[in-house]
């Protein structure tokens, strides 16, 4: 039986024996690309440590702002042996910042301005209030002896003098306090001149009474317009009045209050006591028989 050769066959072997006579062909396989890092998100550390996510996002201040996470912590463990950094990596420009122990005050770097401490602290307080420790030494009082944190427990905390000190009247609220006094140089009295009267008659009673109850002009003038802006400044009556009377009156009575009693009750002199009649004269010891 003859052998027919399909047409395909031929084809087939004429394009095998070409490719076997020319020259050998190598084919390379790419090499597949390099598997790129994974970003970490500040919300990727969170899914793992949501306690402290949550502390950054209430409370962080500038280390939420500022800063994410893996500024500090450059690594994480166990690749990395010590990924909690020293608060001196980045606080370096400022006396506080050389004070030893930060975490004495500030105990939660994801809260750093949550601050307590103890009642006897004072130093650390002088690295950045400068101003206030000035004050408290310039005019010496009560307050000067304090120890900072007796009255600042928490950092920024400011609390009312009346958890201290009583009020001078029933009248008179925690907020009236600072309008004369101020917490680090409290006997350093000022006030505005607008200053209501019933507020300087919390302690001047007589003279608020006296005023209250006079005829004269004084009546309607404010405490402050005569005792100006400072605590116990004490006008002379020329700085308003000038010299009112002939220069012959004025050297027989240099003093104005001789005929014009005080300035909270001018020319209102109290009626001269009756004289107490006398007492009846001792009567005699009878003579000795």
């Amino acid at each position: 039986m003859k052998h027919v050769v399909k047409p395909w066959a031929v084809a087939l072997c004429a394009l095998l024996v070409a490719m076997l006579s020319g020259p050998l062909q190598t084919t390379v396989r790419a090499e597949a690309p390099a598997q790129q890092k994974a970003t970490l998100m500040n919300a990727d550390c969170g899914k793992c440590h949501p306690t402290q996510a949550g502390q950054i996002e209430e409370n962080g201040k500038a280390h939420k702002d500022a800063i994410g996470c893996q500024d500090c912590h450059t690594g994480h463990r166990p690749a990395s042996k010590n990924n909690i950094p020293k608060c001196s990596n980045c606080h370096t420009d400022k006396p506080h910042f050389q004070l030893p122990n930060c975490l004495g005050c500030h105990s939660n770097p994801h809260t750093p301005k949550i601050i307590t401490f103890g009642k006897q602290v004072t130093e650390p307080c002088l690295t950045c209030h400068t101003e206030q420790i000035k004050q408290l030494k310039t005019f010496p009082s009560k307050h000067s002896k304090l120890f900072c944190s007796f009255c600042h427990d928490v950092h920024g905390k400011i609390p009312q003098c009346t958890q201290c000190h009583k009020a001078h009247s029933s009248e008179m609220t925690a907020a009236d306090c600072k309008k004369c006094h101020k917490a680090h140089q409290p006997l350093n009295v000022t006030y505005a001149d607008n200053t209501p009267n019933k507020d300087c008659g919390a302690c001047h009673k007589k003279a608020h009474d006296m005023l209250s109850a006079s005829s004269a002009k004084h009546k309607t003038l404010a405490c402050a317009y005569c005792h100006k802006t400072k605590h116990r400044t004490l006008p002379k009556c020329q700085d308003c009045h000038g010299s009112p009377h002939p220069a012959g009156i004025m050297a027989k009575f240099p003093k104005c209050g001789e005929c014009h009693n005080i300035a909270h009750d001018l020319n209102n002199w109290p009626a001269k006591a009756e004289a107490a009649p006398a007492k009846p004269a001792a009567k005699p010891a009878p003579k000795k028989k």
